[in-house]
C-alpha cells in the first residue's frame, strides 16, 4: 500500500493531475530520445564516418526497439499492471541512456538506442492507457494529451540542447536524458495502480479505494466502479481484436496510428537539420530552424489539448489536417522550383512551421488519445499494443527511407508525397473515426457492443 502515500496527501483532481504529470514524464523521455538524434547525428556521422544508410540505421534502431517494446508491453501491462510496466520502461531508459552516452563504436550506439527503443515503445503503449484509466471522462482528453505535450516538449528540449551544445560532444546531448528517466522511475513507485486494471483482476476493494482517492466524492467513485463492473469481462487474448464488434475500434485507432507517421511529421523531426543543411542552410541555421519547429509543436499541442475536449477529437482532425496539406504543397514547391534561398528561405521556414502546427495539432494529438479510449477493457492493453506497433512500424519505414527519398526524388517531391497522404487522411477520419469526446470508457465500450460505434459526432 506504499504506492498510495502520495494519494493520501493529494485528493481528487489534484491527485489525478499529479498522476498525469508523473506518468507523462515517459513522454518527455520519448520525445527527447527520439528528437536528440537529429542534432547529434551531425557529429556522429563525422566521428563514425557514417554513410546515408549508416545514418538511417543509427536513427532507426530506436524505432525498431520501440516496435518490439510496445508489443511486449501489452502482455506485461495486462499481467503485472500499468504502473509496474511504466517503471520497467523507466529502468530501460536509464540503462539505454547510460550505454549510449559512453558508446565507443556505432554497434554499441545502435544497441543502446535499441534498448531506448524498447523503453519508448513500452511508454507509448502503456502511459496513455494508465492516464486514461485514471481520468474522469470530462477531463480525459486534456490529461491524455499531456502525454503528447510531454513528447513534443521533449523533442523541443532536444532541439534546444542540440543547438546550444552543437560545439560540444554528442555524448553530453544523449546523457542529459538520464535525469527525467530517474524522475519517472521514482515517481511511479508512489502512484496507485489503475482502478480498471484492478477491477479486471477481481480486486474490487482496492479499485474502489483508488477511485475514492481520484474522484471528488465517494458517491462518484462508487458509481464509476459499478459502471466498470457492469462492463467487466475476463482478460482477452490477441484473438479478441479479431471479433467483429471490436473491429471498428481497430480500424479507427490503427488507421490514425499509421497516418500519424505516414503523413511525415517524424521525417521532419529526425531529418530537418540534415535536409536544410544539404539545401544550403548553414549547420547552425539548420539547428535553429529545428528549435523553432519544436516550439511550434508545443504550441500546437497545447491548443490540441484544449480542442480535444472543446471541439472533439474528430472535429479537430477534420479542421486542422487541410492546413497541413496546403503547407506541404507550398514547402515542396520551394524546393522543386529552387526558391528556398533568399526571400524564399522565410517562406520555406514558414511553410515548415505551418505544417508542423497543423499536423501536430491534429493527428499527433489524437493518436494516443483515441487509441487509449476506443478498446474494451478486456482488450485495451493488447489493442493499444497494436496501435503503438502500427505507429512505430510506420515510423520505422519513414526513418529508413526519408533520406533515400530525398536523394532519389528531391526534397520537394518528398514533401508533395507527404501532402498526398495528408489529404487521404482527411477522408479516413471522416469515414472511420467516431467522436469520443465526453463519453466514459464504459460508454464507448457499450457503443462497440451494440453497433453504434460510428464515425459521426454525438453532440
Amino acid at each position: 500500500m506504499h504506492a498510495y502515500n502520495i494519494g493520501r496527501k493529494l485528493q481528487g483532481e489534484k491527485l489525478t493531475n499529479f498522476v498525469a504529470m508523473i506518468a507523462a514524464t515517459g513522454g518527455l523521455l520519448f520525445g527527447y530520445d527520439t528528437g536528440i538524434i537529429s542534432s547529434a547525428l551531425l557529429q556522429i556521422r563525422e566521428e563514425f564516418h557514417l554513410s546515408t544508410i549508416g545514418s538511417e540505421i543509427v536513427t532507426s534502431a530506436i524505432i525498431f526497439g520501440a516496435l518490439l517494446g510496445c508489443l511486449m508491453a501489452g502482455t506485461l501491462s495486462d499481467r503485472f499492471g500499468r504502473r509496474r510496466t511504466v517503471m520497467v520502461a523507466a529502468f530501460l531508459f536509464i540503462v539505454g541512456t547510460f550505454v549510449a552516452a559512453f558508446a565507443t563504436n556505432v554497434e554499441v550506439l545502435s544497441a543502446a538506442r535499441l534498448v531506448l527503443g524498447l523503453a519508448i515503445g513500452a511508454a507509448s503503449q502503456i502511459v496513455p492507457i494508465y492516464i486514461a484509466e485514471m481520468s474522469p471522462a470530462n477531463k480525459r482528453g486534456r490529461l491524455v494529451v499531456a502525454f503528447q505535450l510531454a513528447v513534443v516538449s521533449g523533442v523541443t528540449i532536444s532541439f534546444l540542447v542540440g543547438y546550444f551544445l552543437q560545439n560540444y560532444s554528442w555524448r553530453i546531448m544523449l546523457g542529459i536524458g538520464m535525469l527525467p528517466a530517474v524522475i519517472l522511475f521514482l515517481g511511479m513507485a508512489f502512484l496507485p495502480n489503475s482502478p480498471r486494471w484492478l477491477a479486471l483482476k477481481g480486486n474490487k476493494e482496492e479499485a474502489l479505494e483508488v477511485l475514492k482517492l481520484l474522484r471528488d466524492n465517494d458517491t462518484a467513485a462508487e458509481n464509476e466502479l459499478k459502471s466498470i463492473l457492469s462492463n467487466h469481462d475476463t482478460q482477452g487474448s490477441w484473438s479478441e481484436l479479431k471479433k467483429p464488434w471490436v473491429r471498428p475500434a481497430v480500424v479507427a485507432s490503427v488507421g490514425i496510428a499509421l497516418l500519424c507517421q505516414l503523413t511525415g511529421i517524424n521525417a521532419v523531426l529526425y531529418y530537418a537539420p540534415t535536409i536544410f543543411s544539404d539545401a544550403g542552410f548553414g549547420q547552425s541555421s539548420a539547428l535553429l530552424t529545428s528549435v523553432v519547429v519544436g516550439f511550434a509543436m508545443v504550441c500546437a499541442t497545447l491548443f490540441g489539448g484544449w480542442a480535444v475536449d472543446s471541439w472533439g477529437r474528430r472535429s479537430l482532425m477534420l479542421r486542422m489536417i487541410p492546413g497541413a496539406v496546403i503547407a506541404l504543397i507550398i514547402l515542396g514547391a520551394m524546393f522543386v522550383f529552387h526558391l528556398s534561398t533568399g526571400w524564399g528561405t522565410w517562406v520555406t521556414v514558414a511553410a515548415l512551421i505551418a505544417y508542423t502546427v497543423f499536423n501536430t495539432g491534429s493527428l499527433s494529438v489524437a493518436v494516443w488519445l483515441v487509441g487509449a479510449e476506443v478498446y474494451p477493457l478486456s482488450a485495451r492493453g493488447k489493442g493499444m499494443s497494436l496501435v503503438a506497433a502500427s505507429h512505430w512500424g510506420a515510423d520505422l519505414v519513414i526513418s529508413l527511407t526519408t533520406l533515400s527519398m530525398v536523394q532519389m526524388l528531391g526534397a520537394g517531391i518528398t514533401f508533395w508525397s507527404f501532402a498526398f497522404i495528408n489529404a487521404a487522411s482527411i477522408w479516413f477520419v471522416w469515414r472511420y473515426v467516431p467522436e469520443t469526446k465526453g463519453q466514459s470508457l464504459e460508454e464507448l465500450e457499450q457503443h462497440l457492443r451494440d453497433g453504434t460505434f460510428a464515425p459521426v459526432n454525438r453532440d
